[in-house]
């Protein structure tokens, strides 16, 4: 095979085959080696220096033969060939579709080792992204390792000649090609159970679809339903939850008590009596926390979202929570809590906060912050202004909501300076 017409050929050539220990992982879940180069690609050139080569699927203390695909300004890419002398706590991954699904990444790691590997990649990032030196707690396991998953979106590109080639999850590496994925031994019982059926109807109705489509999987009550505008239940604990199928709810269950609970201590430390669920969704956390505050108040920009918090209030005898809906730019217009014994709770999509909200936060100015995020890269850039602000960070606790991925849960608690 030829290499790109944009390749650069130092310091390595194309597909050449080089032996490396590896040192560490990425926080995307990739091997990390470290290998001497001449500093320069002047020939004779005698001083060398450190050069970064990332082997995906390698673990750390492993030797291994890599074969250069892609030489970058400060660092290489290869496959992993060979390992020559692997780590002990290497596995046999549980499904044969490991290393081609782009769905998993740590498979081929014993759990407790997973874990320990999430709990140094957020001390990493607070330390590259944040500049804080800071302990982080280790990272709360999962009750289940495997079949945790209660909601699963498999799909396929537009059928050609009416018929559809795979349905199933995008493969390792690739932006467009989807690999097909019979079965997925992260999902729920429920939705591998239903997944047959599922796909043999979208073969069989092929000629129907003209586009690509994302499917919904969403295991609730002992099935699953497939239809965005149907409503789904979760329990946690023993508070009640219902939403919109389509909608977003923490997609591990198994873990959300303990998830919960501990937001709820966090946030209540010092004597905090009140509670602002900055984006508050279906209500998991304004529910959840109620009883340890005197009031809540939770925002959504979402009215049906702030129309299904309150349903979910009542049906939990909740009498001491409201919910408005307000625009990205009144977020904190109409909360008259008194800020000094106020926590707020914010769990933002991916992209973290944006500048506007993080404003309105701050001239209010809560006595506690409990942020929580599914990415902590976006987090720990955030944290920055927070402390600029004059928060003080307390705890950093990681929960693995997403066991045999690089993905995590991480609340990161902050007081008032």
């Amino acid at each position: 095979m030829r290499p790109h017409k944009k390749f650069v050929p130092f310091p390595f050539e194309y597909h050449q085959e080089v032996e490396v220990t590896i040192d560490s992982l990425s926080n995307l879940g990739v091997g990390i080696a470290k290998v001497d180069i001449p500093a320069s690609q002047d020939e004779g050139e005698t001083e060398t220096t450190k050069w970064v080569v990332f082997v995906p699927f390698a673990l750390p203390g492993e030797k291994v033969i890599a074969r250069i695909f892609r030489n970058d300004n400060n660092c290489s890419q290869g496959d992993l060939i060979n390992i020559v002398e692997p780590s002990p706590h290497r596995i046999e991954p549980k499904c044969s579709l490991f290393g081609e699904c782009g769905g998993c990444q740590y498979q081929h790691v014993d759990y407790p080792t997973q874990v320990q590997w999430k709990t140094r990649q957020v001390g990493e990032l607070l330390q590259h992204m944040a500049g804080i030196d800071h302990p982080v707690l280790p990272a709360i396991e999962s009750p289940r390792q495997w079949n945790y998953r209660s909601k699963l979106t498999p799909h396929f590109q537009k059928p050609k000649n009416g018929k559809i080639t795979s349905i199933g999850f995008l493969r390792n590496g690739q932006r467009n090609n989807i690999l097909d994925v019979p079965q997925c031994p992260i999902a729920m019982e429920e939705i591998n159970d239903a997944l047959p059926l599922l796909r043999k109807l979208a073969h069989q109705n092929a000629k129907e679809y003209k586009k690509g489509v994302t499917m919904l999987m969403r295991a609730t009550e002992g099935k699953v339903e497939t239809n965005h505008r149907a409503i789904a239940t979760e329990h946690v604990g023993n508070l009640t939850f219902n939403f919109l199928a389509g909608d977003f709810f923490q997609n591990n269950p198994f873990i959300l008590p303990a998830f919960t609970k501990y937001a709820a201590v966090q946030a209540s430390k010092c004597g905090a009596k009140y509670l602002v669920d900055a984006y508050c969704g279906s209500g998991l956390f304004a529910v959840s926390l109620a009883s340890s505050f005197e009031k809540v108040a939770g925002v959504e920009v979402s009215e049906t979202a702030a129309d299904w918090a309150r349903a979910n209030a009542r049906q939990n005898n909740i009498t001491n929570a409201t919910f408005k809906a307000a625009s990205a730019e009144a977020i904190f217009e109409d909360i008259d809590f008194p800020a000094d014994e106020t926590a707020v709770v914010i769990d933002p999509p991916r992209k973290g906060c944006d500048e506007l909200f993080l404003n309105q936060l701050f001239a209010f100015g809560p006595s506690r912050c409990v942020y929580i995020s599914c990415n902590p890269s976006t987090q720990m850039r955030d944290l920055k202004f927070f402390i600029a602000a004059g928060y003080v960070l307390e705890e950093v606790q990681p929960f693995d909501l997403f066991p045999q991925t690089r993905h995590l849960e991480c609340v990161v608690v902050l007081r008032k300076g």
